[in-house]
């Protein structure tokens, strides 16, 4: 007789825990209905319907800055073009800088506790008496005739005269101004800083005029509140924008300067120029010098700048006398040289002159290889004291050494961050344009993973702060009451940055590292940046997108990563050891019987739930006769007689199903990685037992080896738990 009898070993005392169907929480039932329903607008593939449609709105600015008073006047014409198949009595109009008017909610709605200790500057928040709101000067059409309109909080109702019918445009005007805002006191995305050194004022500007809001398939008017946090939906259009400062600022914009002969000097026209074919090192076309110079002088008169943006959702500007502006081209195709640029103060060097430009153009060059390729004719980075901002072409960041020009290398690497973040946002959500009001994680989450792949291909050993799986893991063994799912409105999110960058960013990258693989994913996500450039996707499309692209079902994956807070802590629990030991009278071959075992439609055995030890003994059922017939003597001798079979329960203690990475140890010192699908956990998410053959004996095991997978707890990934001389070498050494 011939009989396979346990040799192995239990975890602490732990026995196999029997699994049963009931132990499922729906965690691979497919989305359905928790998606929109597809329609001709929106695909169930992911990509723009037949019907899909979207609004415009073309802006004429004129804008000064008066740096005596530190205020913006604006007079602006904007014509809508209604693209969509409704009747529109009114149009909604952002007026974002009303979160800094007096009548605004959002101090009322800030929350918080004073502390024993505390500084004076934590309360600005709560004293700040400061009015920024805009102050409306008149709303009318294009020939001048007043319009009736509705100011609610940070938005603006139009009334007009006549129902815009589908296929019609309108146009009409808005006067405006504002008090600017102390980015250093109050906060904000933009405003000015003041150097009391030498008595100037670097501006960073955006949100600054009367916007309109969107109007699309999904939400009609996206006309919610802007409380502080959720950021922006906005309108694709064409901007031509003059822009008055005193005569010796340098001014920054999205789009492209117009009017170079009239605002710069001739040897600042011929740097500018060389710097549109110079690719390996930026050009200075205000150097330090100048820039030191011009912040001594005495302004005289004022100089307008001329920018023209096209095809864009918003427009920003920066503007100083203090600035140092480099510039270089990137190549990215024939045809295609935009230029990276920058604009920094002294108090930015030697870093920004260093690593500024060049971080620039290494954003474009991996998101356009991830993306689509950038289209825009500049990229700039602006740099300003405190958060950074990204607005289309230009965006605002921090990262300043000391007096003495002396930096550390958290420093340096903050900057480098900052600046491939801001910079990348002119492709989330500048381009693929989200909806930032509703979803933050569409934006900065695709944009921190993306940020990921930028800052390992500046450098390969760059210390990302996010993207790789091990750096969640404090926050996803967090309190989990202070969660909240990836899926949550922008204005009710905990612990924002875990939230709506390090998560989503995270799960990206686990999706294309461990469970798509790159070549899968990297198909998937170019498709979906293709599909909605320009356009406003939603994050159905995105889901729906990744599986179209790649034939995988991820549904799974985006239920538990993004529509709960469950998280990844598999354990083993428990491991069996078995062998097949010859007995002396020969190797007579008898069917198997296993309890509860079933035999597969192609004859092999599928032992489920087995017994500990295996016994060949006579079974004269029908199917047993059929498994018989597979089965003979020298199979079993060259198949079975000298494998070892481990059978291993995995416990699921997170509730977050996830691929199981196994890293084998032989006792031959060789190491065997094996990756085992999270389809494993369909029949039961909360525990399951595999048996694995291997042809020689194992010594160890180890879950997740490499920190792929965002586990919780690897304390519980090994066996055998203890070092060393361990039960599983103990019980090895018997024999049996």
């Amino acid at each position: 007789m011939k009989r396979l009898f346990l040799l192995g070993l239990s975890l602490m005392c732990l026995s196999a825990v029997a699994q049963h169907d009931t132990e499922w929480d729906r965690k691979f039932e497919q989305l359905g209905t928790t998606l929109p329903t597809p329609n001709t607008y929106r695909t169930a593939s992911g990509a723009p319907g037949k019907d899909y449609w979207q609004q415009r709105a073309d802006y004429k600015m004129d804008i000064t800055l008066d740096d005596n008073k530190q205020t913006i006047t604006g007079n602006e014409t904007i014509t809508y073009y209604n693209q969509s198949p409704d009747n529109l009595p009114y149009l909604w109009i952002q007026l974002d800088q009303n979160v800094r008017s007096k009548d605004s909610d959002t101090p009322l709605l800030r929350t918080g506790k004073i502390r024993d200790t505390i500084s004076a500057f934590a309360f600005r928040q709560y004293s700040d008496d400061f009015d920024g709101g805009f102050k409306i000067g008149s709303v009318t059409d294009a020939n001048g005739t007043e319009l009736r309109y509705l100011i609610n909080k940070t938005m603006m109702r139009i009334d007009l005269p006549q129902t815009l019918v589908p296929g019609a445009s309108t146009t009409f005007k808005i006067s405006w101004s504002y008090s600017i805002n102390n980015r250093l006191v109050g906060g904000g995305r933009s405003g000015l800083e003041y150097f009391q050194e030498d008595g100037n004022y670097l501006y960073t500007i955006a949100q600054f005029f009367p916007r309109m809001a969107v109007y699309d398939d999904v939400e009609g008017w996206q006309n919610k509140q802007f409380l502080g946090r959720g950021e922006f939906a906005l309108t694709f259009g064409d901007y031509e924008v003059n822009i008055t400062v005193p005569s010796d600022f340098i001014v920054g914009a999205s789009g492209t300067l117009q009017n170079p002969g009239a605002v710069l000097t001739a040897e600042q026209m011929e740097r500018f120029e060389k710097a549109k074919k110079t690719y390996d090192e930026p050009v200075m076309i205000v150097t330090e010098k100048e820039a030191k110079k011009a912040e001594k002088g005495k302004p005289n008169g004022t100089k307008t700048w001329s920018y023209k943006a096209d095809n864009v959702r918003d427009f920003a500007f920066c503007a100083s006398r203090k600035f140092i502006w480099d510039a270089m081209a990137v190549k990215l195709s024939e045809g295609n040289e935009p230029l990276a640029m920058s604009y920094y103060p002294k108090e930015g060097n030697p870093i920004w002159e260093m690593y500024s430009t060049k971080a620039v153009a290494q954003t474009l060059k991996t998101y356009s290889k991830h993306t689509i390729e950038y289209p825009y004719p500049v990229a700039i980075s602006v740099h300003s004291a405190s958060i950074g901002m990204e607005y289309p072409m230009i965006c605002f960041n921090f990262g300043r050494p000391d007096k003495n020009g002396k930096y550390t290398d958290a420093i340096k690497n903050g900057m480098i961050s900052v600046i491939i973040h801001e910079v990348g946002h002119n492709f989330f959500p500048m381009i693929i344009n989200s909806d930032e009001r509703q979803w933050t994680w569409m934006d900065e989450g695709l944009n921190t993973f993306m940020q990921y792949l930028t800052e390992q291909e500046w450098d390969s050993n760059y210390p990302s702060r996010r993207g790789p799986a091990h750096k969640i893991v404090p926050y996803m063994r967090g309190d989990n009451g202070l969660a909240r799912p990836i899926m949550t409105n922008s204005e009710q999110i905990r612990q924002f940055g875990a939230n709506a960058y390090a998560k989503p960013a995270t799960a990206l990258n686990i999706l294309r590292e461990t469970v798509m693989g790159p070549e899968l994913f990297d198909y998937a996500f170019k498709t979906y940046a293709e599909r909605w450039a320009f356009k406003h996707p939603t994050p159905a499309d995105f889901f729906r997108t990744m599986e179209d692209a790649s034939a995988v079902d991820l549904d799974w994956f985006w239920k538990g990563w993004f529509y709960t807070t469950d998280f990844v802590d598999v354990s083993v629990e428990n491991v069996k050891w078995y062998r097949m030991e010859n007995e002396e009278n020969g190797l007579e071959t008898r069917n198997v019987k296993v309890e509860d075992a079933a035999i597969d439609g192609d004859g092999t055995a599928n032992f489920g739930d087995a017994a500990e030890t295996f016994v060949f003994e006579g079974v004269e059922d029908a199917a047993y006769r059929g498994f018989r017939d597979k089965l003979n003597e020298e199979k079993i001798k060259s198949t079975i007689s000298d494998k070892n079979f481990y059978e291993v329960t995995f416990k699921n203690n997170g509730g977050l199903v996830t691929p199981l990475l196994i890293e084998w140890t032989y006792e031959d010192g060789t190491t065997e990685l094996e990756q085992i699908p999270a389809e494993i956990w369909k029949i039961n998410e909360k525990e399951i037992s595999k048996i694995f053959t291997k042809d020689k004996k194992v010594t160890n095991i180890v879950l997740d080896p490499n920190r792929q997978t965002a586990d919780t707890n690897t304390e519980d990934n090994v066996f055998p738990r203890e070092a060393g001389n361990s039960r599983f070498d103990r019980f090895k050494s018997k024999g049996k």
